[in-house]
């Protein structure tokens, strides 16, 4: 504001001496007085000092910033800054202004100076001389703060770095800036350790893997995409929760997994589903059993089980039977509880999780979205869903089977977690009557949640400090946690009274986490008794005979799913026929063009060249018309897999065909 002061002082004097003040119009309107340019500009002057001034008082002493590079780069106090808006012409602390539009010309004065007044000057100069008295009445304003602030608190000040008599000083040398400290060039990408691939166990490589259902093999899918879809697990139906859950892999984790067993030689796309009923891995593989034997070795590293102790209860599935696999868990045919609900919700977090995986190829998001559709379709289409209960639901019904009068009159029930398990054992638990009810969580936030979606429960919120106190006051425990570790102890229950006589004298824990929160030797107490996700089959009996129907409906219309994706796999394997076939007649049409017009002797004009070019390229055209037609519209896919392979030999098609040529 200085120098822009002596500027305009020196810039009014001169024009002044040539008496071409009036004409032009200096920092008037209407009829000031022509000496106010001098009251302006000294005015923001003293501002703008008056600001910076009051600015180093309340931070007294230099202003460094130190950045720890290879070259220290050093930032002082501000100096005072000359602000320059192009030519002074066009703006100079709003003292050269036009009056009228239609003076906006070149026009000359009395002496040889001319002045050239650009469009629109009149807007910018009082766009900018608003401007520049607004920057020092706010630097002061600015300044008056700080030092009020300074004087007031203690407290150190962000903007002030909290000066106490030092430099103020940021030394960035424990930051990413300073790549020095790191052995690392940050223009390149950070390369990601690899997986350390374990060893196979003796009796591992000793196996012979071989499918344990008994549905035909159906198609070969190996002879249409060079891959094998398997399906690698276990389930409630035939494990014990021990060993489900050491397999268990959490849904955060399920991205790492899949990076993980696609760095095994023969896995080529994998995705995981991980709930408290199954653990199950799909994958495409090069080859069947040593694809088999990676995934297996994988899950014995991760859950640290023995081959021995896992063996038994592996399901091994290939091709069309691992498609029907996943087809009938979306669809809920393979759940505990026929139809649940929750098996399809998960299903679709596999393939958002899957997509954002490398190892979750093109072959496992398309099988992983045709059965989310088949999962909506048979919802939809059947009566499966009908009366169909969730894990959640299953065990409410099993508390109320379990307490001896099968109500939930005077009955102190609490809940162990606020999540999606917990918020269907609410909804469920207010159906069947029990309203009354205590919430345990980590997190008080989430247990609020909880509370205003049910305002119709009647819900005591409490923290996991009071985990004891609360089950010695309760009947029935829901054990419902995201917790990887056992929350409840025989020695933590053995203390406490026995219930009261309504309820059996039994304190009955009801534990649906996988891993399990509660330790099987409660089931040792004499008055406390344990159920986990296992004992829901009692439930289950009671409803497998109103779903078989629905359930024999549904496979009907799975069927028709599997086709549809068998289907997208054949079509896709017509692309690389197609591009082939497509290549070699370009290559052979260039070849044989060039040779004409070599032959002709003459320099064809481009219409001429244009009119061979489309001749030859319409012949060619016509003939690939029906093998093209043949390749993309055939219904029947085996007969598609036939055409595939017989113009891949009749055309004598390989890969560098693919490329065409490009002409000189």
């Amino acid at each position: 504001f200085f120098f822009a002061f002596l500027e305009d002082t020196m810039a009014a004097i001169y024009y002044r001496s040539m008496d071409a003040l009036s004409d032009v119009n200096m920092n008037t309107r209407g009829d000031h007085h022509p000496r106010h340019w001098a009251l302006q500009a000294t005015a923001m002057a003293v501002l703008g000092m008056a600001g910076w001034a009051v600015v180093f008082m309340a931070a007294p002493g230099a202003t460094t910033l130190f950045v720890n590079t290879q070259a220290a780069q050093v930032a002082t106090r501000p100096s005072v800054i000359p602000v320059g808006f192009g030519s002074r012409v066009d703006l100079a602390m709003g003292a050269y202004r036009t009056a009228e539009p239609a003076q906006y010309a070149e026009r000359s004065v009395d002496a040889p100076v001319r002045i050239m007044v650009p469009e629109m000057a009149g807007t910018a100069s009082t766009a900018g001389a608003g401007l520049v008295w607004l920057c020092p009445i706010a630097l002061l304003l600015t300044g008056i703060w700080y030092a009020m602030k300074r004087g007031s608190s203690s407290t150190p000040s962000l903007a002030m770095a909290a000066y106490t008599g030092r430099d103020w000083t940021v030394n960035l040398s424990t930051t990413a800036l300073r790549a020095s400290v790191v052995d690392t060039d940050l223009g390149k990408p950070v390369e990601v350790a690899p997986y350390a691939i374990p060893t196979r166990s003796g009796p591992l490589q000793a196996w012979a893997p071989e499918s344990r259902t008994n549905v035909p093999g159906g198609k070969d899918y190996e002879s249409i995409c060079r891959m094998n879809v398997v399906a690698v697990g276990v389930t409630v139906a035939n494990t014990p929760v021990e060993i489900r859950e050491k397999l268990a892999v959490p849904q955060s984790e399920w991205a790492a997994a899949i990076d993980e067993m696609v760095q095994f030689p023969n896995v080529k796309e994998v995705a995981v589903l991980s709930t408290c009923n199954r653990m199950e891995i799909y994958a495409m593989t090069a080859d069947y059993e040593e694809g088999i034997k990676d995934i297996v070795n994988w899950m014995l590293q991760h859950s640290g089980v023995t081959f021995e102790e896992l063996e038994p209860y592996l399901f091994l599935m290939k091709n069309k039977e691992a498609v029907d696999h996943v087809l009938q868990v979306s669809a809920g045919l393979d759940s505990l509880i026929v139809g649940e609900g929750q098996i399809l919700s998960q299903v679709k977090a596999v393939h958002e999780v899957g997509s954002g995986a490398k190892g979750f190829g093109s072959y496992l998001q398309n099988l992983f979205m045709q059965a989310i559709i088949a999962g909506k379709r048979v919802r939809s289409e059947t009566a499966i869903s009908t009366g169909a209960v969730s894990v959640s639901s299953a065990a409410a019904e099993l508390a109320q089977i379990k307490l001896p009068l099968h109500s939930w009159e005077n009955v102190n029930v609490s809940i162990i977690g606020a999540g999606k398990m917990s918020t269907l054992l609410v909804k469920h638990l207010l159906s069947k009557g029990c309203s009354k009810m205590t919430i345990l969580n980590r997190s008080m936030p989430r247990a609020l949640e909880l509370q205003e979606e049910f305002p119709a429960a009647e819900m005591t919120i409490k923290l996991m400090d009071q985990l004891l106190p609360t089950i010695e006051d309760s009947d029935v425990i829901f054990v419902a946690s995201s917790s990887p570790d056992i929350l409840v102890f025989p020695e933590d229950v053995a203390p406490m009274a026995a219930r009261p006589e309504h309820v059996g004298g039994v304190r009955r824990f009801f534990d649906i986490s996988v891993p399990r929160n509660t330790a099987r030797e409660l089931n040792d107490l004499e008055y406390a008794a344990v159920f986990n996700v296992d004992d829901l089959k009692e439930v289950v009996e009671m409803n497998k005979d109103s779903r078989a129907k629905a359930a024999a409906e549904a496979l009907v219309l799975l069927e028709d799913e599997r086709s549809q994706f068998e289907g997208w796999m054949t079509a896709l394997q017509a692309v690389p026929t197609i591009k082939q076939l497509r290549g070699k007649a370009e290559n052979i049409r260039q070849a044989e063009l060039e040779k004409a017009v070599s032959k002709l002797g003459i320099d064809l004009s481009p219409k001429q060249r244009g009119v061979l070019e489309n001749l030859s390229r319409g012949i060619m055209n016509k003939m690939l018309h029906a093998p093209m037609q043949a390749l993309r519209t055939s219904d029947d896919q085996d007969s598609q897999m036939q055409n595939i392979t017989v113009l891949g030999r009749v055309f004598g098609l390989t890969e560098e065909d693919e490329v065409v040529a490009k002409r000189k």
